[in-house]
């Protein structure tokens, strides 16, 4: 997941193990496949664009019939020195494009 220094404060304060929505952004004008990823209500960043590309119409299909959920976890090593706190999500719900 790519998450940005302005998120940083938010992730920290979640759990090292929580749920997590996601919502794709097909007008974002960075990256057409988008996909953020929210936690208690806040967006705490996106899901990293080579992962984003290859599921991004499965959870795309997800959204249309309500909010797509993950499991997500923090990873052991904080890295807030270099502006990085790694979070793993659990995507196996979201088959990759063929």
């Amino acid at each position: 997941m790519v998450a940005g220094v302005a998120y940083i404060e938010h992730v920290r304060r979640l759990p090292s193990a929580f749920s997590a929505t996601l919502q794709v952004e097909p007008d974002n004008r960075y990256f057409r496949h988008a996909i953020a990823v929210v936690a208690a209500g806040e967006k705490v960043g996106y899901i990293a664009p080579e992962g984003a590309r290859s599921r991004y119409e499965s959870i795309k299909a997800a959204c249309a019939t309500g909010a797509p959920t993950c499991r997500v976890r923090r990873a052991g090593a904080d890295r807030t020195a270099q502006g990085a706190i790694e979070l793993y999500l659990d995507l196996s719900a979201f088959p990759l494009a063929d």
